[in-house]
């Protein structure tokens, strides 16, 4: 069963977008799937309670203060985690993760921010039989593989030791889909080809 964690104790890099399409994709493949939604603002269960009838099914993964494992005949679960997450809520993620997925933008304050965590990441993982450059990649958000940008976040990645599990691009169709409980994946319009297209390398990531 894997169990994909979107994390990034900063807020506004996009980790509910990227959990709740994420989450749509293996409901529309047909995969018994949960979407863990631990943020105080709650915004991937609002979501779930905007989903329409006919589409995929998600199920919302009820739980306490502890992160557990999810229940018998869920296969594909994701979890949306908080912002300002730390000390053991992050130990509880590697704890039950299989994937571990780190959005980021292609801004100075993002990346420096971002790059905190890792370290902080990586002491976790010393005490984890899983290996952190396995379980843990970037994703770049809002951004185009093509551009300068994209190459200037890859080289900054690199340097950490992990990889970059794919860039999604910046796209309104996240934030009127979102407004519906929608993913690019509930759609078969050619709308959302491009952004479907640029989920492929991440998707590949989190399935090997």
């Amino acid at each position: 069963m894997p169990v994909v964690a979107v994390v990034n104790p900063k807020g506004g890099v996009g980790k509910t977008t990227l959990a709740t399409n994420l989450a749509g994709y293996f409901a529309t493949n047909r995969h018994a799937t949960m979407l863990g939604d631990f943020d105080r603002q709650q915004s991937a269960r609002h979501w779930l309670g905007l989903r329409p009838a006919g589409v995929a099914p998600i199920l919302t993964w009820e739980t306490r203060d502890e992160i557990q494992r999810p229940p018998k005949g869920v296969t594909h679960v994701v979890l949306d985690t908080p912002a300002q997450i730390a000390g053991k809520r992050i130990a509880d993620v590697v704890r039950v993760a299989d994937r571990i997925v780190v959005p980021l933008q292609p801004s100075m304050f993002d990346v420096l921010a971002t790059q905190q965590f890792l370290d902080e990441l990586r002491t976790v993982f010393r005490g984890s039989r899983k290996r952190f450059e396995d379980t843990v990649a970037v994703v770049g958000m809002r951004l185009d593989p093509r551009t300068k940008a994209a190459e200037q976040l890859g080289r900054f990645v690199q340097q950490l030791g992990i990889p970059v599990a794919g860039y999604l691009r910046d796209t309104q169709n996240y934030v009127h889909l979102a407004a519906h409980g929608l993913s690019v994946f509930d759609l078969s319009s050619s709308r959302v080809d491009k952004d479907r297209e640029t989920w492929e390398p991440l998707l590949r990531w989190v399935l090997r």
